[in-house]
């Protein structure tokens, strides 16, 4: 078990999951805002093993749902200040019992701390692990439907007013586009609190320890700056990724589409990648990418941008003229699966490659920085 109690804990936590974050995963800045105000309330919260639960616990998800566009914004009078809060009440009141615990959905900056928050006001444990292993757009990306488990009952508040129930779906085709259409309808976003699991499924299912790597990771690149150290070469270390690309932001186009921020940015190489060039395409987070057009990195693997002094670069926040680093690393194992790549793989987002893990293409193009 471990705890979160001070500052310095929340700061670290949310660099390590923005940097997991991929450019996407929510804003950091508000998911810091929760944290700071899941401290206030309770002076920490615990994070445990999902050995530690009861035996007869049920636990659900909580995040957000809708785009990172810096344009987006809500469309209606806020009448609801809480709306993750909603709906937990409300999960519960669907349920007819008392919710034991809480699991990231993902891990980013701004949707990893949603369930500290709800923990701080619950008195509830956050279990040391998620239901992805980074950030990624839809819904599809979670562990659950490689096991086979539903994600409802659902509920799905919007800051407008909407609160909507979802008892079952017909499957996760629809639930993406009912969650994804109530967060248009709010114009930014939607809280959502779902999946709710009993321990021997949460076991099946969790990518186990993400949220003591994000706390690890975060702390890593902090004592790298104190220290003088390089925190690029940090990152890449503590994730047993590679660093595989250095260079500016020559072009950067999006779109706000559908509830997602849809783009691609174009890196022009520097030093020892003078002359070459690297491409991502974006859905909310950085999902491929290519070096001289060839595949560098393909979903479900990371690849995410930082600054020269390891402060991750956001999607919603990007330019062109901003200096990057490119860090790749290898998928949690479960992703690799032929379930796993059905769901997150290149096909999945429209690219026409068999999927050829990260390690096999960093030697390829002999990307060994």
């Amino acid at each position: 078990m471990l705890r979160i109690t001070t500052r310095e804990d929340a700061e670290d936590l949310v660099l390590g999951a923005t940097i997991l974050g991929a450019g996407g995963g929510g804003d950091p800045k508000e998911g810091l805002r929760m944290m700071e105000a899941a401290l206030r309330a309770s002076g920490g919260v615990k994070v445990i093993d999902v050995g530690e639960l009861p035996s007869d616990v049920v636990v659900v998800s909580a995040y957000y749902v809708g785009t990172v566009a810096p344009t987006a914004a809500a469309r209606k009078r806020v009448v609801i200040e809480d709306p993750v809060g909603e709906a937990f009440s409300e999960m519960e009141k669907l349920l007819g019992r008392r919710i034991g615990g809480l699991v990231a959905t993902e891990i980013g900056g701004g949707n990893t701390p949603v369930v500290f928050e709800i923990a701080a006001k619950t008195g509830l444990p956050v279990v040391d692990g998620d239901l992805l292993g980074r950030a990624a757009p839809e819904l599809h990306q979670c562990t659950v439907h490689i096991y086979g488990y539903p994600m409802y009952p659902s509920v799905i508040v919007s800051e407008t007013g909407n609160v909507v129930i979802v008892r079952k779906y017909s499957d996760i085709d629809d639930y993406e586009s009912l969650a994804r259409f109530v967060s248009v309808l709010a114009g930014r976003h939607a809280a959502v609190v779902d999946t709710p699991l009993d321990k021997t499924a949460l076991e099946r299912v969790l990518v186990r320890g993400t949220i003591a790597l994000s706390l690890r990771l975060g702390r890593a690149v902090r004592e790298a700056r104190e220290r003088g150290e390089d925190p690029v070469k940090t990152i890449a270390r503590v994730l047993g990724g590679w660093v595989i690309f250095r260079g500016v932001v020559e072009s950067y186009r999006w779109r706000d589409e559908g509830g997602f921020l849809v783009g691609e940015s174009t890196v022009k190489g520097v030093h020892e990648w003078e002359g070459r060039r690297l491409r991502t395409w974006i859905k909310n987070e950085h999902i491929m990418s290519w070096i001289d057009g060839e595949p560098a990195v393909m979903p479900p693997d990371l690849v995410t941008f930082v600054r020269p002094d390891g402060e991750p670069v956001l999607n919603s926040e990007m330019k062109e003229g901003d200096e990057v680093y490119v860090i790749a690393a290898p998928a949690p194992r479960i992703w690799r699966t032929e379930r796993g790549l059905e769901l997150f793989g290149p096909r999945r987002f429209g690219f026409n490659y068999d999927y050829v893990p990260v390690e096999e293409l960093v030697e390829k193009l002999g990307l060994h920085a």
